[in-house]
């Protein structure tokens, strides 16, 4: 049964796994699985063969039970394989290897035979695993559902802060494991193989914050809790340290299963609240009560103690690391659809309306109030709602307005003539179906305003846009937004890297995509990019631009794979009112806008205590824009996209 009930969540981590440790022979596994089920626990990690099995002529493979012992149902959803301890493929001792090739073969075939979801494989002897990774990449190329999850213990890679003899200790003898290392090298032999996943043991002993945050961009499917790292609260049951348990929590929101393994720690003979405790049905006497019930118990009061989802993350849940194209809005005529999704964000309109309201208090002192009507152009006004917002700003502030309605879209104009009728607005408000870059304004605004700010901030062309239009603004006129720019950061997002690896071609890896980021590790702080002001009367002005940026980790962070940049953006709408979507002073619930990501075609290794070099150029021309990026540290990259050969905005 699910580790309880949070509102919004119904993803796997929901469900606790338990790991067998002794080969449950004959009818011994329906009788196991039997006992955890009704101890709350989800599946089972099992192992499939007699671990003292060894390959002989003729010898039939001693499974731990029939494929008939349990229903189809069962295996598949209650089951996940463990693939043999002793295999060690890269062993010195030929006939092991060969030994170990032909069983772990045999045992992902009977897996596959039982319609497994998912087989864990033991974790590599070092970091020098070649061969088994070649056997386990030719295995790779023949599964078609079930997933291979690489037994990888989570080692501590640097001193912890309450080490201060080994914090102090400067020997660059001293050896220092990255287990990370071992997973990477594995996956790289592998060719992020879609089907390659990540079950992480964890121990006693954690790494630093920013080392556990590089699993969070990996494909880490399980988390296999050892019952050693539990500690023992003032009543005697299990409980884990503050770092495990920012750790769980981590993992509880990245979709990762929890299973515990090991031998109890803790003598608890009383049954528990909480999972089992709640269940009114059980009927079973603390006898037959699971050994590692309370554990179980605990990991289901970390996970009924977080906060339930926020509604904008259950909306926005369907859309986490699904890749999209971003908008052409000079290009394409948007869909009613697609305006009543953003119209439906009140905290963009709201940041609008503050930010008019105080230009128009600026711009109208209150002695001129009776005697001065401002002028104020909504450029791109789409169905209205920005001209609503401007309306009532101007009620709010007891100033006059007469507002222009600029859209080029003849079917917005439509709904816009409805809105304005509806409303009773006809003497306040004058719409104009045009591209705002072709139109002939009677009269000079005192304000102009737009929403054509994309996720990067000027990929959808404002800053053309605003050039094109700012000639009926008068000298001494505002621009709501009056500036923004980009930002980007390098992240660690294997699932992207995949998704996009399936289409098998350059042209996907140099394109831009809108994205909910959520199977990421982002590996630095973001960093400005390109900025942009309006408006802009500078002569010759160009929106041309070219930017240096270098990336430094954090130093207990260890090695990472950089598989791409997400990028973001901060606008100033009006003095102190911003809007944007930077991590840092992100507007809180606000979801017209996603970051965007530019994905790199090969991920590049960046060694501990590296820099990341990356180059950005933002290329115009007659009829397009577009991006083009390279990494010049710690290795050079092609130049991504040039030309705009494989994505640009059309003008």
């Amino acid at each position: 049964m699910p580790l309880g009930q949070r509102a919004g969540d119904k993803s796997d981590s929901r469900y606790c796994g338990v790991e067998v440790l002794d080969f449950p022979a004959g009818d011994g596994l329906p009788a196991v699985l039997s006992h955890s089920l009704s101890s709350a626990f989800d599946f089972l990690l099992a192992p499939l063969v007699d671990p003292e099995y060894r390959p002989t002529p003729g010898a039939v493979l001693p499974v731990a039970a029939s494929d008939l012992i349990l229903s189809p149902s069962q295996w598949s959803s209650h089951i996940v394989g463990k693939i043999s301890e002793w295999i060690d493929l890269d062993s010195e001792d030929e006939q092991l290897r060969l030994d170990s090739e032909l069983t772990l073969k045999q045992e992902i075939a009977w897996a596959s035979h039982l319609s497994l979801q998912a087989c864990v494989l033991p974790p590599p002897r070092t970091s020098t695993c070649a061969n088994y990774a070649r056997v386990v990449n030719n295995i790779l190329q023949g599964l078609t559902n079930m997933q291979l999850w690489l037994r990888i213990p989570l080692e501590k890679s640097e001193p912890m802060d309450e080490d201060p003899d080994r914090v102090n200790n400067d020997n660059p003898t001293t050896d220092i494991v990255d287990s990370w290392e071992w997973w990477n090298s594995f996956r790289l032999l592998c060719e992020h193989s879609s089907q390659l996943y990540v079950a992480l043991d964890i121990l006693s002993s954690l790494p630093s914050m920013n080392s556990l945050g590089r699993w969070f961009g990996e494909p880490v499917r399980a988390a296999i809790l050892q019952t050693d790292a539990f500690l023992t609260n003032a009543r005697g049951y299990p409980c884990l340290s503050k770092r495990h348990q920012t750790l769980l929590t981590g993992f509880f929101n990245h979709s990762v299963q929890i299973i515990i393994s090991g031998r109890s720690n803790h003598n608890v003979s009383q049954v528990s609240e909480g999972v089992l405790g709640s269940d009114e049905n059980h009927t079973e006497d603390t006898h037959t009560r699971h050994a590692l019930s309370p554990y179980l118990d605990y990991i289901a009061y970390l996970y009924q103690r977080m906060d339930p989802l926020p509604e904008q993350e259950r909306f926005e849940i369907n859309y986490r690391d699904f890749l999209q194209s971003p908008l052409q809005p000079l290009m394409d005529n948007l869909e009613a659809q697609t305006y009543e999704t953003f119209e439906k964000d009140t905290v963009k309109y709201t940041q609008y309306q503050r930010a008019i309201a105080k230009a128009l208090v600026d711009k109208v002192p209150d002695n001129e109030v009776p005697t001065t009507r401002t002028v104020l152009m909504v450029v791109g006004a789409g169905r209205g709602p920005l001209v609503r917002a401007s309306l009532q700003a101007a009620e709010e502030t007891g100033r006059k307005l007469k507002v222009y309605a600029v859209e080029k879209n003849p079917n917005a104009v439509i709904t816009l003539h409805s809105l304005i009728k509806l409303e009773g607005w006809e003497s306040m408000v004058t719409i104009i179906s045009s591209d705002m870059r072709c139109w002939d304004a009677p009269e000079k605004a005192d304000i102009l305003v737009s929403e054509l700010l994309g996720s990067f901030g000027d990929n959808e062309l404002s800053p053309e846009c605003l050039d094109g239009a700012q000639r009926f603004l008068k000298p001494d006129g505002i621009s709501i937004p009056s500036s923004y720019t980009s930002f980007i950061q390098p992240v660690t997002a294997s699932k992207l890297h995949n998704d996009i690896k399936a289409h098998k071609d350059i042209a996907h890896f140099e394109t831009a995509y809108v994205v909910k980021l959520h199977r990421v590790a982002r590996l630095a702080p973001p960093q400005a990019v390109f900025s942009f002001s309006h408006p802009n009367f500078a002569p010759k002005a160009s929106n041309e631009r070219y930017t240096k940026l270098q990336f430094e980790l954090p130093q207990d962070t260890g090695s990472c794979l950089v598989h791409g940049f997400a990028g973001y953006f901060d606008a100033v709408l009006y003095k102190d009112v911003h809007l944007g979507i930077e991590p840092n002073t992100c507007t809180p619930n606000m979801f017209s806008w996603f970051p965007i990501f530019f994905p790199l075609r090969k991920p590049i290794y960046v060694p501990s205590e590296s820099p990341i070099d990356v180059h950005f150029w933002r290329c115009c021309a007659a009829t397009k824009v577009w991006y083009e990026w390279a990494l010049m540290a710690p290795s050079p990259s092609p130049i991504h996209n040039s030309n705009g050969r494989s994505y640009w905005v059309g003008l």
